[in-house]
Order: C-alpha cells, then sequence, then structure tokens
C-alpha cells in the first residue's frame, strides 16, 4: 500500500470506521477487526483492494426512506495488522490512533496462536480487553 492510500484510507476509518475488538465465536477471546460502513458500494471495493476483507449488505428496514448501506469487514489478524501498521501515523481521531496502536503494540504479546492460556495468561489477555475498550 501507497502512502498516499494509506493516509486515505485512514481518513475514511477516522469518518464512517471501526477499529475494535470482537468475537467471531461465541466461545473464543475478541480479535482485532475493522469496519468501514457506506452507502457508496464502489468505495468499499476499491478500499477492499487494498486490505481485504468481506463486504455485506446492510438490512434497509425503511427502504422509501434510506439508502442501501454496506459494511466492509477486515477480520483476518494478519490483515487487521497490516492495514493499522500501514494507516496508524494518518489516523487523526485521537481514540481510533490509540486503539490502532494499543492492538500493534500489544494484541501479539497477550495471544497465543494455540488459544491455551495459563491463569495468567488469560488474565493478562482480559486486561488487554478491557483497557482496549477504556480508550
Amino acid at each position: 500500500m501507497k502512502d498516499w492510500e494509506a493516509a486515505y484510507i485512514a481518513g475514511i476509518i477516522d469518518g464512517e470506521g471501526t477499529i475494535t475488538l470482537t468475537r467471531i465465536h461465541r466461545n473464543e477471546h475478541r480479535r482485532p477487526c475493522i469496519t468501514i460502513a457506506s452507502t457508496d458500494k464502489e468505495l468499499l471495493f476499491y478500499v477492499q483492494t487494498l486490505t481485504g476483507g468481506i463486504i455485506a449488505d446492510k438490512r434497509n428496514y425503511k427502504p422509501n426512506i434510506h439508502k442501501n448501506s454496506f459494511t466492509l469487514n477486515i477480520k483476518k489478524k494478519q490483515s487487521v495488522l497490516m492495514v493499522l501498521e500501514s494507516i496508524s501515523t494518518y489516523l487523526r481521531v485521537d481514540k481510533k490512533k490509540k486503539r490502532a496502536l494499543w492492538i500493534l503494540n500489544d494484541y501479539e504479546r497477550v495471544t497465543l496462536r494455540n488459544g491455551k492460556y495459563t491463569q495468567e495468561q488469560l488474565k493478562k489477555k482480559i486486561e488487554f480487553e478491557e483497557q482496549f475498550f477504556k480508550l
């Protein structure tokens, strides 16, 4: 990703995106996720070519009033970390920048590949998640 593309995506995330931790399955620990919502599917297709992810239609409860909207979800760990690494210096919304840096600096330190945690490791993982949501 070129610098200008990273800056552009950072602006989109600042305006219409979310950097969070989410569960894909009920009984697992949270993992990093980036989502961008838009009524412009072409924009999301462009971002998807640079970042990966899946575009989903959002349910429109009032189609006569509201435009159809879509969400780009980036959930693969390596894709999320690559995007955050590329865009973090360009983010301007303080909360989103702090969350991006928190994930980049600490997520892999507290996350075991096999998902089997000792009590101490699990405590650190939960503390990481709790601190993240306080940002």
